[in-house]
């Protein structure tokens, strides 16, 4: 049984379907969604939705209710935000945090054939 919230990571591939280039990867002990090969939103083993922004845009984020920094080792990383259920729990604050991630996303490069559906 996983231990991140699959009805999530439902919600999150609703989201993305019609995004091409969708994929999904185990990491963090949950499971990012990535387009193209490059990681956009995630769902966290501990609890949480993994956003991915600019450096900027995420460090603004981060005085948005419910978000938080990303910290695995001790140190921030950048760019990336853990939105807490609270704020992605009703379908457009959801929709809103997922459109954000694939805005900067589709900015970045293609990278290879990276991931798998």
């Amino acid at each position: 049984m996983p231990s991140y919230d699959e009805d999530l990571l439902d919600r999150l591939r609703e989201a993305l379907a019609q995004e091409p280039g969708l994929s999904e990867r185990a990491m963090f002990g949950g499971v990012a969604l990535m387009l193209d090969g490059n990681m956009c939103v995630g769902v966290m083993k501990d609890g949480g939705l993994m956003v991915r922004f600019s450096q900027e845009a995420g460090d603004a984020a981060l005085s948005e209710r419910h978000a938080r920094e990303m910290d695995f080792t001790g140190r921030s990383m950048k760019g990336w935000v853990i939105i807490d259920e609270p704020g992605y729990r009703k379908s457009a604050d959801l929709e809103r945090w997922v459109a954000r991630a694939v805005g900067y996303v589709r900015t970045l490069p293609p990278k290879g054939s990276a991931g798998r559906r």
